[in-house]
């Protein structure tokens, strides 16, 4: 690969999917583009890349932006986002939304799932609380590849033992064969849609939580600002946002601001500082899983 044909790529990336590839990630690109340069029957990665170039082929370019994109999820991934959610989230908005009964949750970048099915067995234990609520949960994804896997909500024995604990493992999954697939009931309580970020998105509507993790550190800095801005749109004015441990919207944005004392969570009401100093009751007991 010519340094020309590496500096389209990351062009290419960047106005696709928004990913900032740094000069000392050819050998990422090598490793995870050659393998469909053979699938295409290609006999060199310059190939794909000069195939790509000329245009016409679709599902080749979204074959290359899958590839590059980072999939890494478990269940109950850092746990203390969903610390926050049982204790801190959750809580004030069936306080909140207590004449309406109605509780909305978007999972941006879910992968394979983990993510909004965490968050699908949280409300599921917290179901004494929640008599009459409707919920939704949406997961979304660049990847049609991941987003399918999502949908099955069949894992394996590696997958199911990264973060979740052996009673909900027990509770909410069915074995079949070597691998474990959640329940049905927690599988309709998920609805899955490919998006892109970089793309309008204000089509999903409005939501209460918003969990937007471990994404933001693949963009520059103007794509970081345009995304939240977008984001906070929405969101109402008690809504949620949470961001990746590394992820912050300090310096970035004002319309967001953090929830004292909670790592990763912010709010757009300027009540959120003083959301910290009080505390909440749990709604059930954190699992105490999780890295």
């Amino acid at each position: 690969m010519s340094p020309s044909e590496f500096e389209f790529l990351k062009k290419f990336l960047k106005d696709r999917s928004g990913l900032v590839l740094s000069n000392d990630k050819q050998y990422l690109v090598e490793s995870r583009l050659l393998p469909i340069a053979r699938t295409s029957k290609l006999e060199t990665l310059s190939a794909l890349i000069q195939l790509v170039q000329r245009g016409g082929q679709r599902q080749l370019e979204i074959d290359v932006v899958e590839a590059m994109t980072t999939n890494e999820s478990f269940f109950f991934r850092d746990k203390t986002p969903f610390d926050h959610f049982n204790e801190t989230m959750l809580p004030a908005l069936l306080q909140s939304r207590s004449s309406q009964r109605n509780l909305k949750i978007w999972c941006a970048a879910a992968s394979t799932g983990q993510e909004p099915y965490s968050l699908a067995i949280c409300l599921k234990e917290a179901a004494a609380k929640m008599g009459g609520w409707r919920t939704r949960i949406v997961g979304t994804d660049l990847s049609q590849e991941v987003l399918e896997k999502a949908k099955a909500g069949l894992y394996s024995q590696f997958e199911v033992q990264r973060g979740l604990p052996i009673q909900m493992l027990l509770k909410y999954f069915e074995q079949k064969g070597d691998m474990w697939q959640i329940s049905p009931s927690l599988r309709a309580m998920v609805e899955w849609r490919k998006l892109n970020l970089l793309e309008n998105f204000n089509h999903l509507g409005e939501f209460d939580i918003l969990f937007c993790r471990n994404v933001l550190i693949y963009f520059d800095q103007p794509t970081k600002v345009e995304i939240l801005n977008r984001l906070a749109k929405m969101l109402p004015e008690d809504g949620y946002l949470v961001l990746g441990a590394a992820e912050t919207v300090v310096g970035l944005t004002d319309a967001f601001q953090p929830v004292a004392g909670k790592r990763g969570l912010f709010q757009r009401k300027s009540a959120a500082s003083s959301l910290g100093k009080t505390s909440a009751r749990p709604l059930f007991a954190s699992s105490g899983t999780g890295r």
